[in-house]
């Protein structure tokens, strides 16, 4: 029997406005709308290179208030080739940070963006 590969995993973001949190995605992070559904746009898709995240309209995002509590609550993460010059980029697009970038004892450097409904997403790269 063969093994079955997996190839990809797209997390879905709770958000409270899909066209809002796509314009963020896009304008501070750098990513492509990919498609907005619905009328009004209750879900959607942003994508940059070959990471992809869905952004799903819920009335209240149910991790936002526990993401304000918690330290390091990542709904996504991202591995980059380049996390200091993606920072820089992202910095100079006037992205918020939740963390800067920080060499961490499991061996990656991360840094952590939250978005408008308070979803926190790591981009870590391995060195």
């Amino acid at each position: 029997m063969s093994e079955i590969a997996l190839t990809s995993v797209v997390p879905i973001l709770f958000v409270r406005d899909v066209p809002v949190s796509a314009q963020f995605f896009n304008e501070k992070l750098g990513f492509d709308v990919d498609f907005l559904h619905g009328t009004p746009p209750y879900y959607g898709s942003v994508s940059r290179g070959a990471a992809c995240l869905h952004l799903r309209c819920v009335s209240k995002p149910n991790f936002a208030s526990l993401a304000a509590r918690e330290v390091s609550l990542i709904l996504a993460t991202i591995e980059v080739s380049d996390v200091h010059g993606l920072f820089d980029e992202l910095r100079g697009r006037g992205a918020e940070f939740a963390q800067e970038p920080t060499s961490q004892p499991w061996g990656g450097t991360d840094f952590h963006v939250r978005d408008p409904d308070g979803n926190v997403i790591s981009f870590v790269a391995y060195e």
